[in-house]
């Protein structure tokens, strides 16, 4: 029997986020989770914000725990593996939170066949929003799979894809809120220079954000469409979008989601 559920090596920003949806939704205890972080400070932190079992001991983490949950730094994921790889058997389920790094490096490193997922979420999963793609490996059993689905089912929306296809989720929702933050704050800048008041500006812009995403997911419909609702001829929306078209702000984000997977690729070819 293990002492914890889930250990989550790693509690910075996306190990925090996880954390707090985790517990937030009620999935798992307090007392059936410990996380690990490599700073005393950030340890204090979560310990005293979350009140979960928290040490600087990845090995005693991991072999006191059902599922390992590696959310750290592409750069530190190879002797973060090779740390914790003697305490791990066959009972246990590794899932790896690196963009960019491949199930079958974290295989090599660990030099043992063991059950594997990755995962590329999202920061969104703070406010329980998250967006999820799940891939797995092999010998990762169907329930296994479903219960990580569970996880971040927990912290928003979650799917299934191949692992061939995460580089391309990295780059659209893995670096994507930072380009809607870009967007919202752009939007509030439009607004403050119409005249409104910075506080009012950024709080239109963000729900405005929200409520068209909320629009997309719940109407099924295409955003093509959804635009083409509130676009009237000769109006205030045509001649908008019009700005944005000629400004490329379609090729923009294209290219934005381009090259943050190809950086995704980037940085699975490390040693």
């Amino acid at each position: 029997m293990t002492e914890y559920k889930i250990c989550i090596l790693g509690t910075g920003n996306m190990g925090e986020a996880i954390l707090k949806g985790i517990i937030t939704s009620g999935l798992y205890s307090k007392k059936e989770i410990i996380v690990t972080d490599v700073a005393e400070d950030r340890l204090s932190y979560i310990h005293e914000r979350y009140n979960v079992k928290t040490t600087k001991n990845n090995s005693q983490a991991a072999s006191s725990s059902r599922y390992i949950m590696i959310t750290v730094k592409p750069a530190a994921i190879k002797s973060l593996v090779e740390e914790i790889a003697h305490v791990l058997d066959e009972s246990k389920l590794i899932i790896s939170a690196a963009a960019g790094i491949s199930i079958n490096n974290i295989r090599i490193w660990l030099k043992k066949e063991l059950p594997i997922i990755r995962v590329m979420p999202n920061i969104p999963v703070l406010v329980l929003e998250g967006a999820t793609a799940i891939a797995s490996g092999p010998g990762v059993n169907f329930n296994e799979l479903e219960n990580v689905k569970k996880i971040f089912d927990s912290v928003g929306k979650s799917i299934f894809l191949g692992e061939e296809h995460l580089n391309a989720v990295t780059g659209l929702s893995g670096s994507g809120p930072a380009y809607i933050f870009a967007v919202i704050d752009a939007l509030s800048d439009g607004g403050v220079k119409a005249g409104l008041p910075r506080q009012a500006s950024t709080l239109l812009a963000a729900q405005t954000v929200l409520g068209a995403a909320k629009m997309v997911l719940e109407s099924g419909e295409h955003p093509g469409r959804l635009k083409d609702m509130i676009t009237s001829p000769g109006g205030t929306t045509i001649e908008g979008l019009h700005i944005l078209e000629t400004s490329g702000i379609r090729g923009a984000f294209m290219s934005a989601v381009e090259q943050a997977t190809k950086r995704a690729e980037e940085l699975g070819k490390r040693d």
